[in-house]
């Protein structure tokens, strides 16, 4: 059953108040404010209004329809007065200073009389004050007196504080740090803000002071660290392979051979040169005895005999040659067979590469503008897309004195490292590299990049 209203305005004031402690959400102090006001000044029509949600509760309803014409109007009445009237206490609306479209649609939905009480403290240290900020909007058919707005402004502080209670900032939220860091700047006495500044300013010097490792990144690789390299022992044209990718072969195991029709049809040729050449001989060696110009061109044609010798001798190794074999024990490295058959090469071309299955280092390329300092022996670490949690540890070997070029067409400084232990991987395999370098301050390794690069653009 409902209570009388005390008499005594204070003791309505109390009573509200005891009523907002004991509130159990933020709705019924909602419903408190629009529909229990009453005990303090009369009114008929109040609204709760918020930046953020709109309209959020009505007098005399239980919800508010947001797409009703009501509500359009009511929140753009509210917002326009929360923009004219940012002080704290009640604000009685002249409803002459209001723009043309709020004033033509006032006797349509509300009274002759308002008054408009700014809530400006909804949340503690809230990130968007104007997000955390609202109003109240009560209207009647008469004006109020200036004690009644004075008890008034008294309840929207209770009010305001028990909905803060309702809404309790997180513990820590990271929207809100800026604003408590503002606070502890700006916070305290002149004296103590001096200190606190002059220890800071020390503090983030010495963060910038700290010496780190200065580091880059680069694209390596797994890589034979001393190959054998298979190169065309003469011109022609590859016939097969008698390897596959990647297979692992033994010493003097064939790997490829040469198309052996010119081959051989040119040692075919040079051995019937060379059987005319002898037979010439031995017929010049016969008429020496009797014939003086035969004798004279018995030295000529062992010249000749000679010049066929080594002929058939040079095609005779080219075909030996011709049947490439495997100068060591280890894993065949080259591409896809089928480019290379039927694929003429020049002597010297490099065909395949054998290499010991243990024996692999790390290869990276230095972009130009990461070239750091690396001392010798300097720390190497290979994080392979296969295994990204298992780094590969090396150590520094040499790197190449002058950019090179790449196949993507830009230049990078080669790198090569020895591992620290037995990898467990096979060759070819790609990932990141990360070189460790000289140490220096915090700051110079922030800023060396952009540094370098103003530094290029102003040509300084």
């Amino acid at each position: 059953m409902k209570q009388d209203a005390p008499d005594h305005p204070l003791i309505a004031l109390l009573e509200l108040a005891q009523r907002a402690r004991a509130a159990a959400s933020a709705d019924e102090l909602a419903f408190l404010v629009v529909n229990e006001s009453h005990a303090l000044l009369p009114y008929r029509q109040a609204a709760l209004w918020f930046h953020a949600a709109g309209v959020h509760t009505l007098s005399g309803v239980i919800s508010v329809e947001a797409n009703a014409p009501y509500a359009h109007w009511l929140d753009a009445l509210c917002r326009h007065l929360a923009s004219v009237h940012a002080e704290a206490g009640p604000l009685c609306i002249a409803t002459a200073a209001l723009p043309p479209t709020l004033k033509a649609s006032w006797d349509e939905w509300l009274p002759a009389h308002a008054v408009w009480l700014p809530l400006r403290h909804l949340q503690r240290d809230a990130v968007d004050a104007s997000a955390a900020h609202g109003g109240l909007l009560l209207a009647g058919d008469q004006p109020w007196t200036a004690s009644q707005l004075a008890l008034l402004g008294e309840w929207s502080d209770i009010w305001q504080h028990a909905w803060r209670a309702a809404h309790p900032p997180p513990r820590w939220s990271l929207a809100r740090l800026p604003a408590r860091l503002r606070d502890w700047w700006h916070g305290g006495a002149a004296e103590r803000r001096w200190r606190r500044r002059t220890a800071l300013a020390l503090a983030i010097l010495g963060v910038l002071l700290f010496p780190v490792r200065m580091t880059v990144l680069a694209p390596g690789e797994l890589v034979a660290a001393n190959p054998a390299t298979i190169r065309a022992p003469l011109d022609g044209v590859i016939a097969e392979f008698a390897v596959r990718p990647n297979q692992l072969v033994q010493a003097g195991q064939p790997l490829f051979s040469f198309d052996q029709a010119p081959i051989g049809s040119r040692l075919d040729v040079a051995r019937e040169a060379l059987s005319t050449a002898q037979a010439e001989y031995r017929q010049n060696a016969q008429l020496m005895l009797n014939d003086a110009r035969a004798r004279s061109q018995l030295a000529g044609a062992l010249g000749k005999v000679a010049e066929k010798q080594a002929q058939a001798a040079f095609l005779e190794g080219q075909a030996t040659r011709s049947r490439v074999l495997a100068p060591q024990a280890g894993i065949v490295l080259f591409d896809d067979p089928s480019e290379w058959i039927g694929r003429p090469v020049q002597t010297g071309e490099r065909i395949m590469q054998v290499a010991a299955a243990d024996d692999v280092e790390i290869e990276a390329w230095v972009a130009v503008g990461d070239a750091i300092p690396l001392a010798e022996h300097a720390p190497l670490q290979l994080y392979l897309a296969a295994a990204p949690l298992t780094p590969l540890s090396g150590t520094l070997r040499y790197m190449s004195h002058r950019a090179l070029a790449r196949p993507d067409g830009s230049y990078a400084y080669r790198v090569r490292a020895r591992l620290d232990a037995r990898a467990g991987q096979r060759i070819g395999l790609k990932g990141t590299a990360k070189l460790g370098g000289e140490r220096a301050p915090l700051i110079y390794w922030v800023l060396r990049r952009p540094l370098a690069s103003v530094r290029q653009f102003i040509a300084f």
